[in-house]
């Protein structure tokens, strides 16, 4: 197991700052997630880290798209999986905005680093080769909820490649002390989990002081999603989270102002 430390992705001083497909409920992005746009506005703000999601079309072509149909966010109907790319480039997301290849974030925002949830299984082997073809393999940090996709990417692209937890190293954080057994054997360098998870009707709280010290002793970093409040990232921030994911980039960028932390554009 490498550290995080070893990481390009990892080499700016902590707390990260990730932006949540963009920063989809700050105000002029609401409607626009996982848009040139609203990427566009996080890296105006100072983000250099920008969180999306995977999916591959019919043809094999790459896109930043969180669901596996179009139907929610854009005026196009249909499964992306079973859609040419000519049919995906044609809807508009709120409307506006054209669904960008990952091609085109890689080549749109050179600096910019990206976590990536691989979203589908036929979005591997695309990711894998969008990733060879920009050299972007220490600008990348890949995340699945599928363990099985996770270790097919860490397989393609080898020992260069940071990756978060999946699934079922996810589930072990609620398994105390167990789960330092489970930390040790992931190759994971980060934890990117929700504040609590529910186990049936019982929600249990994964992020705690005694889970990010862990998480630290092993060299692996803690990021926490989805957090849009201002006094919970304080209280994360306060607990040694090394990242914060938000949809609310304003205030995830004023709370690390206050901080001392502030991000520059």
């Amino acid at each position: 197991m490498r550290a995080a430390a070893e990481f390009a992705y990892f080499a700016d001083t902590t707390p990260i700052a990730l932006a949540h497909r963009g920063g989809s409920t700050y105000e002029p992005n609401v409607g626009r997630e996982n848009t040139v746009a609203a990427f566009q506005q996080a890296v105006d703000m100072g983000y250099r880290y920008l969180e999306t999601d995977v999916h591959a079309t019919s043809d094999g072509r790459l896109i930043a798209f969180h669901d596996d149909v179009l139907d929610r966010v854009t005026d196009a109907r249909g499964t992306i999986a079973d859609l040419p790319w000519e049919a995906v480039a044609a809807a508009r997301i709120h409307g506006l905005d054209a669904v960008p290849l990952m091609d085109e974030l890689f080549e749109t925002f050179p600096d910019a680093r990206f976590n990536i949830d691989i979203k589908s299984p036929g979005a591997i082997e695309p990711l894998v080769q969008s990733i060879r073809r920009h050299r972007a393999i220490d600008r990348v940090c890949i995340g699945s909820f599928s363990d099985a996709r996770l270790r097919a990417v860490r397989q393609a692209l080898g020992p260069d490649l940071a990756t978060s937890a999946g699934p079922r190293d996810v589930a072990a954080t609620r398994l105390l002390p167990s789960v330092l057994h489970r930390l040790l054997r992931s190759p994971s360098q980060a934890l990117q989990i929700p504040i609590q998870q529910q186990v049936g009707p019982v929600p249990v709280t994964l992020v705690t002081r005694r889970l990010v010290d862990a998480a630290h002793r092993l060299g692996k970093h803690v990021h926490v999603w989805t957090i849009d409040d201002a006094p919970e990232m304080h209280r994360l921030l306060d607990l040694g989270v090394d990242g914060i994911v938000t949809d609310r980039i304003d205030t995830l960028r004023d709370v690390l102002a206050e901080r001392g932390h502030p991000l520059r554009p």
